[in-house]
This record gives structure tokens, sequence and C-alpha cells, in this order.
């Protein structure tokens, strides 16, 4: 388990192919094939999965869950996250949730990923608007369309007040495009993952230590 960049750490699962839309990527052909449909649910990308979990949480933001088969007939729960890529237009990641204000938000994210700057900016932004709202803004994500990207993302931003006060000025849309940072910064996790796991370095780490063998047109044999 090597540790994320800026500073937080990855250790739990996830998953990446929506039942109705498009797959995880593939792995090149270093060291041998590798199939698209292989490398969706080889689980490459549960670290960065289950570290968004975590930041989820600190921000305020409760993901959404689907139901997901197992082997034997049996299901499991999965987050509602999902993303397409990488290096194609209209690649990206997003998720579907629920935000409302998380109080220590602020000091959490900076102890879970000291030197993620944009993290900060992201909780730093939520924290100023709720709390020119009275910390009453709550907002719903959810997902439309086939694509999985930022703006893919459909956000319902409200304030839960008593008195029915709206929205200070310009706050539904910071509130908006904050999520859809959040969106970016995991695909930016997913895409820095992909990279490394599939350098040359890693690659021939892996060969060398499970003792694969190929011929000379790239089939393994052992």
């Amino acid at each position: 388990m090597r540790r994320a960049r800026g500073g937080s750490e990855r250790e739990r699962t996830g998953e990446a192919e929506r039942e109705s839309a498009q797959a995880g990527p593939s792995f090149p052909p270093q060291g041998g094939p590798h199939a698209s449909h292989r490398a969706a649910r080889s689980g490459w990308f549960d670290s960065v999965y289950d570290d968004f979990e975590t930041i989820c949480a600190i921000l305020g933001i409760r993901l959404k869950t689907r139901s997901m088969r197992t082997g034997g007939g049996s299901s499991s729960s999965k987050p509602c996250i999902w993303f397409s890529g990488f290096y194609s237009q209209g690649d990206g990641a997003c998720f579907e949730g629920c935000y409302r204000y998380q109080q220590g938000s602020i000091r959490k994210i900076r102890t879970h990923a000291p030197l993620d700057k944009e993290l900060h900016r992201i909780a730093d932004t939520l924290l100023s608007v709720q709390r020119r709202n009275f910390y009453q803004i709550t907002a719903e994500v959810s997902h439309r369309g086939r694509y999985c990207h930022a703006y893919s993302m459909d956000v319902s931003v409200e304030r839960d007040s008593p008195n029915y006060q709206r929205l200070s000025g310009d706050d539904e849309t910071i509130v908006i495009e904050a999520l859809r940072d959040l969106a970016n910064w995991l695909y930016r996790q997913l895409e820095q993952e992909y990279e490394y796991l599939s350098s040359n370095e890693v690659v021939d780490e892996a060969l060398l230590a499970n003792a694969y063998t190929f011929t000379e047109c790239g089939r393994r044999f052992g």
C-alpha cells in the first residue's frame, strides 16, 4: 500500500463499474495483455475509493449506495462512485450523495491529508458558505446520463431554514462548484494511481515477484 499524494492513506475497497454505463479502464499491455473487463474488476482503484469515502465523511457527504450481486447469489452494498478514463474527452469521475454541514471538517481534513491544498480549499469553501447561511445548507447530488464526469452530476442545493430564508447571494453556485471540484479531485487521484501501477517499474516488480514468464509474442505460459 503506497501513500496517496497529498498525505492521505487509502485502505478499503470500492467498485468502478456502473451497471448500465461504462466499465473501468484497462491497463496497457506491459508484461502481457490485459483484457478491459479483467482490469475493471482487478481492484487497483480500491484504495482510492476508500480514501474518497473517508474524505466525503469528513466533509459531510453521505454517499448513496447500490446493491451489487456477488458470487453465490448474495449481494453487497457499494458506494455510488463511478469513473471512466483515461486520456479521452469526456473522461472523469462522479458520485451520488447528500451533503450537510459537518462540524470539525477543517481540522479533520488537514489531519487526514496535511499536504493536499485542493482538499483544504474545498473544505474551507464549504465552511465559509455554511457560516454565511447559519450552517443550514444541504445538497443532494445525483448522476445523469451515461458519461461519468463532474458535470454529469446534478446538484440540488437548499437552505433548511425554519424561517424559509433563501440562500445568500451566489452561494448555491459556490456549493455546486465545490462538490464538482471534489469529483475532479477524485479523478486526478485515480489517474495518478493508474499511471503509477502501470509504470514500467511497478509492472516489472510484479512480474518478478510472481515469477511470470512469457513467449516471444507476449503470451503468458508460467
